[in-house]
């Protein structure tokens, strides 16, 4: 579930928008409102906008979003009682509003349409909104067992324009890329390749990297706005893990060329009462170890009180 939240001046042109015939609207939920048809709710909207004249976007229009993966559960009744959750936890009540539930996507969602003029006059706020949105959308996704979409997993990229169309190429090919490489050289030369440029931002007149830029299709964007996993710091510690990783393989490949002992040569020098394993060996033979000696001198002082 996500949420999609617009503000605007015009009641008349969001209603038309969400009552729109050609998207197979039903109108699944209302208040405060003359339904007959679409003039009338506006007329309605416009009336209780006027009670506060100096908001000058007084229209809330918000698109709530659901997964396909839960269409045959999305009833009418479901969607409707989500978006008032939604909009109860928005802060978004004691006004007028229209909620119409559209057919013209494979997906399915819904429109909100509210006066942020409440039914006293007063100003709904519109404070961080987009912020308490996103968390509001992850808690009632999880409340009603709805699926979790992936973000940039679930675009379409053919329906993408530009210059979005190549961020998510971008996108695409950073994801392969950097997870690959295990270094800055061997990834700036397959970007390279793929005709991807890259430069560094640097941190006033210093030597400090403080920011990516790549470039592709003469398009410009800043690592953290192809993905936020995308930002320098970001990517040079996925590389740095990247190199530790290829170091313990090889490391372990390396001790794995090593003969093993044979069973019969080990149980030999263990001996039949392990006079020779670790704990029985002379102290001046045992590796050093600081934590057991720190432990036994511990252990002598409470001994010796």
């Amino acid at each position: 579930m996500i949420a999609k939240i617009m503000k605007g001046s015009y009641f008349k042109g969001v209603v038309y928008y969400i009552l729109n015939d050609e998207k197979g609207i039903q109108i699944i939920d209302a208040d405060g409102l003359f339904l007959e048809n679409n003039d009338t709710i506006a007329q309605g909207f416009i009336g209780q906008a006027q009670m506060n004249p100096r908001v000058t976007k007084a229209v809330g229009h918000i698109a709530l979003s659901f997964s396909k993966e839960d269409a045959p559960r999305l009833n009418n009744a479901v969607m409707a009682q989500i978006a008032r959750e939604y909009m109860e936890r928005m802060g978004i009540k004691d006004t007028q509003y229209i909620i119409g539930r559209h057919f013209d996507k494979e997906h399915p969602h819904l429109h909100i349409a509210f006066n942020r003029i409440d039914n006293n006059g007063k100003t709904i706020s519109d404070k961080n909104d987009r912020f308490r949105s996103e968390r509001i959308c992850k808690e009632l996704t999880k409340k009603y067992g709805l699926h979790f979409a992936h973000g940039k997993e679930q675009m379409k990229a053919d329906r993408l324009r530009e210059p979005d169309k190549t961020r998510y190429e971008l996108y695409q090919i950073l994801k392969t890329e950097v997870g690959r490489c295990k270094d800055w050289n061997s990834l700036l030369e397959r970007l390279k390749r793929q005709g991807i440029d890259v430069q560094f931002k640097y941190k006033g007149q210093t030597n400090e990297i403080q920011g990516i830029v790549f470039t592709m299709n003469g398009y410009r964007f800043n690592g953290s706005k192809v993905d936020r996993q995308f930002s320098y710091s970001k990517i040079d510690t996925v590389l740095s893990r990247n190199n530790y990783g290829e170091r313990q393989m090889q490391s372990q490949a390396n001790q794995g060329e090593i003969s093993p002992i044979s069973n019969s040569v080990s149980n030999l020098i263990e001996g039949s009462l392990g006079l020779f394993s670790p704990s029985n060996m002379p102290e001046e033979q045992q590796p050093y170890d600081p934590y057991l000696r720190n432990k036994k001198k511990k252990k002598q002082r409470k001994i010796n009180w």
